[in-house]
């Protein structure tokens, strides 16, 4: 199982499955489901969730090839340059989406927050993978 959690194809592959997933979801009218919890500020608990998830993917690509002792710049401001941009895209993107409100700033904050947690997140599970595993 570790093994093919080493391997950078599964986190590229799973990478690009996540911006695509990231937009046929901003894609819909409907952000949630008819009869569903009322929540308050759900839609940036979303947020922060999809793009913690895909800090996570992306940072662990970028360990996987790059290596922990790769610069700072490569396994952090990169990615949170990347997903800041995809989250802006993404906002300006909904605006032209029937029933969809774009370019909100909040939501865009929740995307990066995520993005920069689950970057945290992989760097410290690969750290403790490495000291595991020697």
């Amino acid at each position: 199982m570790f093994h093919l959690l080493s391997r950078p194809i599964l986190w590229l592959t799973a990478n690009i499955i996540w911006l695509i997933t990231i937009y046929l979801l901003s894609s819909t009218t409907k952000t949630m489901p008819e009869g569903g919890f009322d929540i308050p500020h759900i839609d940036k608990i979303l947020h922060f969730g999809y793009f913690f998830g895909g800090g996570i993917i992306l940072t662990n690509y970028l360990l996987l090839t790059k290596g922990t002792a790769a610069p700072i710049r490569f396994r952090v401001f990169i990615p949170l340059l990347f997903f800041a941009i995809v989250g802006a895209l993404d906002e300006y993107r909904q605006s032209f989406i029937p029933g969809r409100s774009g370019n909100d700033p909040f939501d865009w904050l929740a995307d990066f927050l995520g993005a920069a947690a689950g970057i945290f997140i992989a760097g410290r599970m690969n750290s403790i993978l490495l000291k595991i595993s020697s």
